[in-house]
């Protein structure tokens, strides 16, 4: 079973609130992950985005989930997006320094998947991409349509926020290597199936995990 630390990381705003899930045994890579909107209620405990974080553990991936600026106990206050990137550049140059030998993966959910993918795909030290409810049509993703590394999305067919219809249009016109997994009658948040994005996030990653 894997051990929750509770720890405080540096960001540029003052220290960001943040919890490290290990894997049992060593780990093979390491996962940093951007949770939902902080004014729509989004934290790092937002359930799917724990199931997901819990999945990676047990795939062998260490799962970093921190609050942005304003949230919880980390210190600042909401900065439309420019400032949750420096956050979330802070969370990988975080886990860079506490695990120098392992590929850092960017995730994360909704507007935390904005500024995971967007952050990551400019990141030289990462070397996954994984997005969950990414809200394409809110947000420039253009970064990705040029980005090679390996992108894994996953969705909701039922998402009232964006359609699953945006989603296959954006996948699209991703590069490879890509791939996408929806989840039948699952809404925005995953309500009732967020155990489901924990076995998405197990099924697309376990083999992947093991090539690292």
């Amino acid at each position: 079973m894997a051990i929750e630390f509770l720890r405080e990381i540096p960001g540029p705003a003052g220290p960001l609130e943040a919890l490290l899930d290990q894997p049992d045994g060593e780990p093979r890579a390491v996962a940093v992950f951007g949770h939902p909107h902080p004014l729509h209620g989004g934290t790092m405990h937002t359930k799917a985005l724990y199931q997901a974080a819990k999945a990676m553990t047990r795939i062998g991936v260490a799962a970093l989930r921190f609050n942005f600026r304003g949230v919880g106990r980390s210190h600042g206050t909401f900065d439309s997006g420019e400032g949750e990137k420096a956050d979330f550049k802070a969370a990988i140059a975080f886990v860079a320094g506490r695990y120098p030998d392992l590929p850092i993966w960017a995730a994360g959910m909704s507007f935390g998947a904005w500024v995971a993918l967007t952050v990551g795909a400019e990141d030289p030290r990462v070397t996954v991409l994984v997005g969950i409810a990414p809200p394409v049509d809110r947000f420039d993703f253009d970064v990705l349509r040029t980005c090679t590394l390996p992108k894994f999305i996953i969705h909701g067919e039922e998402d009232e926020l964006i359609s699953i219809k945006e989603i296959r249009k954006f996948y699209a016109a991703l590069p490879e290597p890509k791939e996408l997994v929806t989840i039948e009658h699952a809404n925005h948040l995953f309500e009732t199936k967020t155990t489901l994005v924990g076995d998405a996030v197990e099924d697309l990653l376990a083999d992947f995990a093991l090539r690292t």
